[in-house]
């Protein structure tokens, strides 16, 4: 029997990009951070993907990776929640693991990074990837530790109803939900326009908890790529005013929660938990098979800051989650150990500069 191929796509085809997209939309692991039109919105980094092919030519594992140039460093490699396939049949992961190599030395890249969609009790899957030269991080508990949240929150909702999964909820949660639409909220799917209340409220948001908020050109670059078929904006509005948003992200059989802002104004009317229950509608009407409602730290502690936003998703009755976290292969070792040490120094710094400015 001929044996599975590995190839690098030429994404200028478009017969290989409807390819890769059906391939993608249909596997039971899609992910849209995986996708064309994701690659298209991270427009800093060139987009490749990696497939694997079975004897007729059929994709059966595909990893699309983001690369981009570190000044100094040179490339780094990184993929984010792939790849997507059996994610135990070591034959195929080490064909994308080969052709992922083919692209590090055509950049001469310092180091592939993957952040997988794998669940970190999943034995199997560790020894595999150690056996295929992929070095596992296994320290990171809180937002700050890696590009994506290692701790997430998720609702299985395949097959049941609305009356279901709210009376899943926490007590408190449900009466929320109630409570927001006694007090008059109302919830409405935006336009692109709609995105300047929505970043003018994030940004308020930011500044309250304390984190780095993205341009305006970025959300609407989302929204020229994904909407409508993969992103929608619903936004809150009490007596006439927005209050509150959220971008969901649908794509396969799941629904995203990517992105949420919330005003300082008016939060006892509790929009945030109407906009929750509304996304959830939306990945039911669907009939998708999981609603992801995203990060929290690894830290459960209710001294934690961030111990408020973990009791909120909670109460939604989703399943706390711990991912593997990142795993990744150096191609120049010492570059990249030396490109570590900067990424720790940098890190030190700002939470310095951040310290002061709040004294």
């Amino acid at each position: 029997m001929e044996e599975n191929k590995v190839r690098i796509l030429d994404l200028q085809d478009e017969k290989q990009r409807k390819e890769y997209t059906e391939f993608l939309e249909n596997h039971e692991r899609c992910n849209f951070q995986q996708s064309l039109e994701w690659g298209k919105v991270k427009s800093f980094w060139k987009n490749e993907v990696v497939v694997a092919e079975d004897e007729k030519q059929n994709i059966v594992g595909s990893l699309s990776v983001l690369v981009r140039k570190i000044p100094i460093f040179g490339y780094l490699m990184y993929s984010s929640r792939g790849p997507v396939c059996d994610i135990h049949d070591e034959k195929v992961l080490a064909q994308l693991t080969e052709g992922a190599k083919q692209l590090a030395e055509k950049y001469h890249a310092m180091v592939l990074k993957i952040e997988p969609d794998i669940k970190s009790d999943d034995k199997e899957f560790r020894e595999i990837v150690q056996k295929l030269g992929y070095q596992i991080k296994d320290n990171a508990k809180d937002f700050r530790d890696e590009i994506q949240p290692r701790y997430v929150f998720r609702l299985d909702i395949k097959g049941k109803t609305e009356d279901e999964i709210f009376a899943g909820f926490h007590s408190k949660t449900r009466y929320n939900v109630r409570l927001a639409t006694r007090k008059g909220v109302t919830v409405k799917e935006g336009t692109k326009e709609d995105l300047k209340d929505f970043h003018k409220i994030m940004v308020e948001t930011g500044a309250r908890d304390g984190f780095i908020i993205r341009p305006l050109e970025y959300f609407e670059k989302m929204y020229d790529e994904l909407a409508p078929e993969h992103m929608k904006v619903l936004m809150a509005y009490y007596e006439g005013k927005p209050i509150s948003g959220v971008i969901p992200i649908m794509y396969g059989n799941k629904t995203w929660y990517l992105y949420g802002a919330s005003s300082n104004a008016y939060r006892n009317v509790m929009p945030n938990y109407l906009l929750q229950w509304e996304m959830i509608k939306l990945a039911i009407q669907r009939k998708d098979d999981m609603f992801d409602l995203r990060g929290v730290s690894g830290v459960v502690d209710e001294n934690h800051p961030q111990y408020g936003l973990y009791r909120f998703k909670k109460g939604f009755g989703a399943e706390f989650t711990e991912f593997i976290g990142e795993i990744y292969i150096p191609y120049k070792k010492v570059r990249y150990a030396l490109y570590q040490f900067s990424e720790k120094v940098f890190r030190k710094v700002r939470g310095f500069v951040k310290t002061m400015k709040k004294k």
